[in-house]
């Protein structure tokens, strides 16, 4: 695990992924927990009933220490990640379907004027030479949009990015205290900031996303503090996972396209494949590499006896490199139509994959117009983080 962490293992891990499928859909790890690599056995915890997310009960039953007592983690207590039945089910049905085609609508429109003003912007810095793709576009991107869209003034949106870099790590495996310590200090930052948006949009109410959230939702329960609390959980949760998944999907998306002779040109002049070929940066290399269930009794997977309360960690990426579920995985095919559950499974199916898609979808199409002569000058340096990945940086040129 610390091989997939390093730099190399950041850039191609397709050795680690191959060393661990030798061992088995299953591996005991020394920290009483396993990781399951296959894509069956993967798929199944993702849907099984007998799965359930790290919750604030499983949480109270560890020991006392630093990585599940803090401020961070009872933070992420509070949002759809972290609960499970009969939580998880009633708010999810109360939220509805948050990114419908009403909502798709509305954004297709924001999506592409941003998309618009950071290509703008990036052709300006081109023309003095390299630029920071990942700064300038890959990160700015989904804060202009799930901020606009949450009314979120822009002059904030560069304080909201540097902390969910930071409360990234509280989600890793195992954070470093110092690491830790940091996280918990900006996700309290962050939780006071989306609290008072709630309750600003609570007593001037307007015609935005929070606004009507807050109408739609004291139609359905008279507690107004419930419904309260709800929202500042859901509005925190859609900015931290929002802005990092995506943002690395983005810049992942580049890099892939360019670093092989030929993609690039090839798709600009093959458009009907882009959706493929965004499908594959997914499956080639997801955003988040690894997530993480426990059991909720004795059982066993892939023919690994599991013990009740023992965690999981399900590998996204060593999944979809499952050469029994894609052919010849490590190899980028934008024709290939593989599977890959980057997006999760199951109950706890991610709320954004329409959003991320369109993202991809709008900006792919843009640089393949306005850059046809683009290249990586620069190769991605990416944080030392393994659940929720980040390109710090990637140059490119024209």
């Amino acid at each position: 695990m610390r091989r997939l962490r390093s730099p190399e293992g950041q850039a191609n891990p397709a050795g680690i992924y191959d060393a661990l499928h030798a061992m088995g859909d299953v591996v005991p790890a020394p920290w009483n927990a396993y990781l399951v690599t296959g894509y069956e056995a993967c798929s199944q915890v993702l849907r099984g009933r007998n799965w359930l997310a790290l919750d604030a009960a499983w949480q109270e039953r560890q020991p006392e220490n630093y990585r599940w007592h803090n401020r961070a983690s009872s933070d992420m207590n509070k949002t759809l990640t972290r609960l499970n039945a009969p939580d998880h089910p009633l708010q999810r049905r109360c939220l509805g379907n948050l990114f419908g085609r009403d909502t798709m609508n509305t954004l297709t429109d924001q999506v592409e004027k941003d998309v618009g003003r950071l290509l703008d912007g990036l052709s300006d810095a081109l023309a003095h030479g390299e630029a920071d793709y990942a700064d300038l576009v890959g990160e700015r991107l989904p804060i202009s949009t799930v901020g606009g869209w949450l009314g979120i003034p822009a002059e904030s949106h560069p304080k909201l990015v540097r902390l969910a870099h930071v409360q990234a790590y509280s989600q890793e495996l195992l954070p470093s205290p110092v690491q830790l310590a940091d996280a918990c200090d900006a996700s309290a930052e962050l939780w006071d900031f989306f609290a008072a948006l709630v309750d600003e949009r609570r007593a001037a109410p307007a015609d935005d996303t929070v606004s009507h959230w807050i109408r739609d939702l004291d139609a359905a329960e008279p507690d107004r503090e419930v419904v309260d609390e709800m929202l500042r959980a859901l509005t925190f949760f859609i900015a931290l996972a929002s802005l990092e998944t995506t943002a690395t999907y983005l810049s992942s998306m580049v890099w892939q396209l360019l670093r092989e002779p030929g993609r690039w040109s090839w798709l600009a002049d093959h458009p009907e494949h882009i959706d493929h070929a965004l499908e594959e940066v997914l499956r080639y290399d997801p955003p988040i590499r690894f997530n993480t269930r426990y059991a909720q009794e004795d059982i066993v997977l892939a023919g690994v006896p599991i013990p009740k309360d023992s965690m999981v960690h399900v590998m996204y990426g060593a999944a979809s490199h499952d050469p029994r579920r894609n052919e010849d995985p490590h190899s980028f095919d934008m024709l290939r139509q593989g599977s890959h559950l980057s997006f999760g499974a199951g109950s706890h199916y991610c709320m954004g994959p329409a959003l991320a898609r369109l993202e991809a979808r709008a900006l792919l199409v843009g640089l393949l117009k306005r850059f046809p002569g683009l290249r990586v000058t620069s190769p991605p340096v990416y944080e030392p983080r393994m659940a929720i990945r980040r390109v710090a940086s990637m140059g490119v040129s024209v």
